[in-house]
């Protein structure tokens, strides 16, 4: 009788002590800065330019959590704290946690050759799984090459897309180390890595290693077109259709459509969560249950190229270090109408996530006035700028080193073309000065215009990096 109630007590007290941790964890503790957010985020919902949740902590305390919008347009399913998002590019920190764990446990190596574990791709010299993780290795993109070689008909994997490089073998951009080029391609890759060095799947990998440890109750793969299954408190994710004039789900573009018929891949994208468990996420990234502090200095550092050019990009992590806020890293992603970003401030001990369900030519992630307001600075509020006046920006423009560069105007917004398949929309703060959206360190576009008021050329600065470039207009 004695035993049975020893072991109640204890049994209560675990139960006690957990119910207490999910209540730390869940607890919102406001300040000051909470009605200023709310302010940000509730602006931005009213002008359409957000839905989505937000989770915002400073040490560990969540002051600030809420949602805003819905979660289904067809059920009018409102969002709530606790919705799930599918991630798109943040599940690559997920996926480079993989390879960590498996480098120490000695199953693989930073070092180790790609074609060591995927032979299908010997005819690639010299990539490492350090240069996939670092995105230094120099691999085309496999989007381009599925776009123009898949057959749509089929949901492409990760081994199909395998075996199309091995097929076709599509030249490198680069060689390895040579520069910095975000690569999708490498990430799927190491996802591969992980099945075939440790002998499960990439979702049950995760979920064995990350997420039970961490108590992630509501993180998972989640492929809905290639393995449908029943997700409750989901939120779908919706593109602008400018044809229908609404916004839709990217499934009734058909299957011809990237997201469906790349809809099998992992690796680069398929993460989904929800705020609290990467609150989860972020809190084990400051403890010793998954990585040690040798593993933290691989992960958070940028690498640098053969030139000796920073990368600022760690494993899975885009990094920066700026006066004011000292060292931050984060990531966002973009996927099938989904927009995410979280933001881990290391010095500083701050937290911002940011799920978003709605991807539009009016969706922002205010990172940065978040940011600003976690630092009691002033919310920066762009200008509006006639469409007349943007246009006269767009066209093509010839650099120091004469490379041509282009400026966009698309859907009443004004871009630099930095790849064929990759612009960053350009912010008006004055009639003549734009800042880069979300890029940090900042980067601002500053165009000069003659008497006659047309303009002759622009000049790039990045100041905390000592970046001052022109480039004149091609007439």
């Amino acid at each position: 009788m004695k035993k049975i109630l020893f072991l109640s007590i204890i049994l209560i007290g675990i139960i006690s002590c957990k119910n207490e941790k999910q209540n730390v964890e869940n607890k919102i503790i406001p300040n000051e800065k909470s009605s200023k957010l709310d302010t940000l985020f509730t602006e931005l919902y009213q002008n359409g330019a957000f839905n989505g949740n937000v989770l915002v902590a400073e040490s560990g305390n969540i002051i600030f959590k809420k949602s805003y919008g819905l979660a289904n347009e067809e059920s009018n399913e409102q969002l709530n704290k606790e919705t799930i998002f599918e991630l798109a590019s943040v599940s690559k920190q997920f996926t480079a946690m993989g390879i960590v764990q498996l480098e120490k446990k000695e199953k693989l190596s930073y070092n180790d050759l790609i074609s060591k574990y995927v032979p299908e791709l010997g005819k690639y010299k010299n990539i490492t799984i350090k240069n996939l993780l670092t995105h230094t290795g120099g691999l085309p993109d496999y989007m381009v090459l599925s776009e123009n070689n898949w057959n749509k008909t089929k949901i492409a994997t990760n081994e199909d897309i395998i075996n199309l490089f091995k097929e076709f073998e599509p030249k490198k951009k680069f060689e390895p180390n040579d520069r910095w080029d975000y690569s999708n391609t490498g990430y799927l890759l190491l996802a591969t890595i992980i099945e075939r060095v440790s002998g499960l799947s990439f979702e049950q990998y995760l979920k064995k290693n990350v997420f039970e440890p961490l108590e992630m109750e509501n993180t998972f793969i989640y492929r809905r077109r290639f393995q449908p299954k029943e997700v409750k408190n989901y939120a779908q994710g919706y593109i602008y259709s400018d044809s229908l004039k609404r916004k839709i789900l990217p499934d009734e573009l058909g299957k011809d459509y990237y997201a469906i018929y790349l809809d099998g891949i992992v690796g680069d994208g398929m993460v989904n969560s929800n705020a609290t468990d990467l609150l989860k996420w972020d809190r084990a990234l400051y403890e010793n249950n998954l990585i040690n502090d040798e593993d933290r200095k691989m992960i958070f550092s940028s690498y640098k190229t053969k030139d000796n050019s920073e990368t600022d990009y760690g494993f899975g992590w885009m990094i920066d270090s700026t006066k004011t806020y000292g060292k931050i890293v984060f990531h966002s992603g973009g996927w099938a109408g989904y927009r995410t970003y979280i933001e881990r401030d290391l010095d500083n001990d701050k937290t911002i996530i940011i799920l978003q369900n709605n991807s539009t030519s009016k969706t922002v992630i205010p990172k940065k006035n978040t940011r600003r307001i976690l630092y009691n600075q002033e919310v920066e509020k762009p200008i509006k700028l006639d469409n007349n006046i943007l246009k006269i920006y767009a066209g093509k423009y010839l650099n120091d080193k004469q490379k041509e560069r282009e400026i966009v105007f698309e859907n009443d917004k004004l871009y630099a073309r930095m790849s064929p398949d990759f612009k960053m929309e350009l912010v008006p703060v004055s009639k003549t000065k734009f800042i880069v959206d979300g890029y940090s360190p900042e980067v601002t576009y500053t165009f000069q215009l003659n008497k006659n008021g047309e303009v002759e050329k622009y000049r790039v600065q990045q100041e905390s990096q000592g970046v001052d470039k022109e480039a004149k207009r091609i007439k």
